[in-house]
């Protein structure tokens, strides 16, 4: 058994698992940890439980020590380079006039690397860039190409419901969105009704998605032909919610009814 916590480096990031040891690691902590690029400050995001090794990731890593004063006042220094860093980026992209768009600057706890995200249309030639920062900074220097849901959950912002954007504050995880998640729930497929500010499908249409096909899987689906009380009909019409079905009857007349009242007739009929 190990006593792990979860911990977040960011706040619309992933919450990954780590080894406490025997350090007396809360919730709300902020602690130093060993991580694949070196030393970083995290805040741990649950509380310590026991998990037997055979569940536990071959790769995992420890927590060092809680974050002291002098853990602090160096992420402080890295804040204030990073925004310098992303400013002399900046320009250096408007004076090579490269096609991109830089999103962020990030520098890794122990100041050995500097990241930038950016997104652009296409690939892009920055070699010439990267020797920029490098003479400027003298450090290890990374440019990552992102895409538009990424920048979204970077930049932040306000969603059409008037809530920050989901990817920045609930999601882990930008799970894939499809049309046909739109479909099953009946909704508008006019691309501003369901698009969010990344202009790719809103990461929401996803939350009752199971829910509505779960729902719908013993409905009778649009076109086909059953029988109702008030006779054969074509449905044309379905309400997972309710359970409804609307069908328009060999009548004419269009008829709501409830899903268990009515069945497929007879093969052949």
């Amino acid at each position: 058994m190990k006593n792990i916590v979860g911990i977040k480096f960011k706040k619309e990031g992933k919450i990954y698992s780590f080894d406490t040891a025997d350090l007396p690691v809360k919730r709300h902590d902020l602690v130093v940890v060993s991580t694949d690029n070196g030393l970083a400050i995290g805040t741990a995001v649950t509380e310590v439980t026991a998990v037997p090794d055979q569940e536990l990731a071959a790769n995992l890593k420890s927590v060092l020590r809680l974050a002291t004063e002098e853990d602090l006042q160096t992420r402080e220094g890295n804040r204030k380079l990073e925004q310098e860093a992303f400013q002399f980026c900046l320009r250096k992209i408007d004076e090579r006039r490269l096609p991109m768009k830089l999103i962020d600057a990030g520098c890794l706890f122990d100041g050995s690397k500097m990241i930038f995200h950016f997104t652009a249309e296409n690939r892009v030639d920055f070699r010439e860039l990267v020797k920029d920062l490098v003479q400027r900074f003298r450090m290890r220097i990374e440019l990552r190409q992102i895409g538009a849901r990424q920048e979204a959950r970077i930049i932040k912002g306000l969603g059409i419901c008037g809530r920050e954007v989901c990817c920045a504050t609930l999601l882990h995880n930008l799970d894939r969105v499809s049309v046909k998640m739109a479909k099953e729930q009946n909704m508008s497929l006019n691309p501003e009704k369901i698009s969010g500010l990344c202009g790719r499908l809103m990461c929401c249409l996803g939350y009752e998605y199971d829910c509505y096909t779960d729902l719908k899987k013993d409905m009778p689906k649009c076109g086909k032909m059953v029988q109702t009380p008030e006779g054969r009909g074509k449905v044309i019409r379905q309400n997972a919610l309710r359970e409804e079905i609307v069908v328009v009857l060999e009548s004419g007349k269009e008829a709501t009814l409830k899903a268990k009242d009515v069945r497929r007739p007879p093969e052949g009929r």
